[in-house]
């Protein structure tokens, strides 16, 4: 029997590569997506199950785990990868802002494990792959939101891998570096309420240090991050963290190599900040 896995976010980017390699790979998919009307790919590929899962709606996601398991008779692996990021001063930021930005990032990623934490412990077996970022091990200056809920991806899924481990689930994280997908678009939510004039000088210059410090040729393609997310659910090891680009092995290296003022020094000196 084929193996099968859910993956929520799968419209575009990271989530819609997954789902192409474990299909080509001879995987069942469950690609979740808020929204299906554009969808049409995956649709028509075999053994994928299109649905429609928004991680801020818990009807949504019970929906598609039972139909998952009604179509392939079990799942096996859990992507959890819908997320996106808000970039802005932390003042700009409203109450309903910072709330769906934990909402999205972490507690429809809670939600979405705990949908499949029973099915896995019936089964006495199963994967569950958190995408995180190298914004949950280091900052980049504008993104206080986006990086708290990174770390605390991170933080939860140590955590949770020594309760599963005894149970036969395995816990894992990929750590993406920078990707070509459309992220800076569709999924960056860039807040900055000009008014406060004290950011202003900051904002202009970082964001001026960002477009020279990011070239789209050097980052990786949501190919390779889908390349790093099956062996991470292939490879049977206890391996925790993966670290998926070499900007991200270069990048975290250096966070675990350098002190906390060498390190923002050179990020920094990088950003021309």
């Amino acid at each position: 029997m084929n193996k099968t896995i859910l993956i929520t976010g799968s419209s575009t980017g990271i989530g819609r590569a997954t789902a192409l390699k474990f299909q080509k790979e001879g995987w069942n998919v469950i690609a979740t997506m808020r929204s299906l009307e554009k969808e049409e790919e995956l649709n028509t590929l075999k053994n994928v199950l299109v649905n429609q899962l928004d991680v801020q709606d818990l009807g949504s996601i019970e929906k598609s785990v039972k139909e998952g398991i009604e179509k392939f008779g079990k799942i096996d692996a859990l992507l959890n990868n819908a997320g996106y990021g808000l970039m802005g001063t932390f003042e700009s930021a409203s109450r309903e802002a910072v709330a769906r930005q934990f909402d999205v990032n972490v507690f429809g990623l809670f939600d979405v494990t705990k949908a499949l934490l029973p099915h896995f412990r019936e089964n006495k077996q199963g994967v569950i792959i958190n995408i995180s970022s190298i914004g949950g091990r280091m900052t980049f200056p504008l993104m206080p939101l986006y990086h708290a809920t990174k770390f605390a991806v991170e933080g939860f899924s140590e955590s949770l891998h020594y309760e599963l481990q005894p149970l036969g689930i395995k816990v894992k994280i990929v750590e993406p570096g920078g990707v070509a997908t459309d992220f800076g678009g569709r999924s960056l939510d860039y807040q900055h309420n000009e008014n406060l004039t004290a950011y202003n000088d900051f904002v202009t210059t970082t964001m001026a240090g960002f477009g020279k410090a990011f070239d789209a040729d050097t980052m990786s393609t949501p190919e390779l991050i889908a390349d790093v997310i099956y062996t991470a659910t292939t490879d049977n090891s206890e391996t925790l963290r993966y670290r998926a680009g070499e900007d991200a092995k270069q990048l975290l290296k250096a966070r675990d190599t350098m002190k906390d003022d060498e390190f923002i020094g050179m990020m920094k000196k990088n950003l021309n900040i």
